[in-house]
């Protein structure tokens, strides 16, 4: 207990010469993605359905691959922070080139709800990342096909 005590005092003391920094973190949302058009019948249960599969396919030129993966999986934290329940990366062995991103969330209304979750202090990542791939990547969502709630 005395070295808790102690520990405390000094912390509080530190903190009169030790100030954090003033920088800020844009923590507003930027919802920039569009949304797929489909049919109101492919969600039975509506906003409800689910899980839903997101992909994303990026085509990366070689040179730019082992840069692409780091910033891709600093990304994936992102994706789990904004309520994915499991997130990955995979290369494409018949086109080397492509690296597809998939992430599940629990249902429809969850993934739109991801939407607002980007920061514009994370669009900085998504822009370093666009700009170590060829054109713009290819999104697909896909909603789970026999457990609708």
């Amino acid at each position: 207990m005395l070295f808790a005590g102690a520990g405390t005092v000094a912390t509080t003391a530190l903190a009169l010469f030790l100030r954090l920094p003033d920088a800020t973190v844009d923590l507003t949302a930027w919802n920039h993605w569009p949304l797929p058009s489909f049919d109101d019948d492919s969600l039975p249960a509506g906003a409800d359905s689910g899980p839903v599969l997101v992909t994303v396919e990026y085509d990366v030129a070689p040179e730019n691959a082992r840069e692409f993966v780091k910033a891709l999986r600093r990304y994936g934290r992102i994706r789990r922070r904004d309520g994915a329940m499991r997130w990955g990366m995979f290369r494409d062995l018949e086109k080397p080139d492509r690296y597809v991103e998939t992430f599940i969330v629990v249902s429809w209304a969850e993934h739109l709800r991801q939407h607002d979750r980007f920061t514009h202090a994370d669009r900085e990542l998504e822009e370093r990342l666009y700009r170590l791939i060829r054109g713009s990547p290819t999104v697909r969502h896909l909603v789970s096909a026999g457990t609708d709630r």
